[in-house]
């Protein structure tokens, strides 16, 4: 849950650099979120309700953790944008959030693991 709000208080932070851990315990709480959104929008039947509000305010800090993942593995932000081609995007993405962070210090920062440790 830390990680989760972690990324929510660098809401629109482009820079720098995010672990593995960062990145994929929001995407696993924010799935969660998502899920019982939609579950309460189905039960109370609302077309536009929970989980669209909800989805418009993390689309920001969602783009920015992943931004910041692609920086910890040595790659420009603008690998994001592979995303949009239907799914060879989101396999190659995958492939990229799930790689071991490159060690030292790069042009995005320094190592979030070395910091940390």
């Amino acid at each position: 849950m830390n990680w989760y709000i972690e990324v929510l208080k660098k809401y629109v932070v482009f820079t720098g650099r995010a672990r593995r851990k960062e990145y994929w315990f929001f995407a696993l709480f924010n799935g969660i979120v998502s899920i019982a959104l939609s579950l309460i929008d189905m039960l109370l039947g609302l077309d536009i309700g929970l989980y669209f509000i909800y989805s418009l305010a993390i689309i920001l800090p969602s783009l920015a953790v992943l931004v910041r993942r692609l920086h910890d593995t040595g790659r420009s932000g603008w690998w994001a944008l592979i995303a949009l081609i239907p799914l060879i995007g989101v396999i190659v993405i995958i492939v990229f959030t799930v790689q071991d962070s490159k060690p030292g210090e790069n042009k995005f920062g320094a190592n979030p693991k070395e910091i940390a440790a």
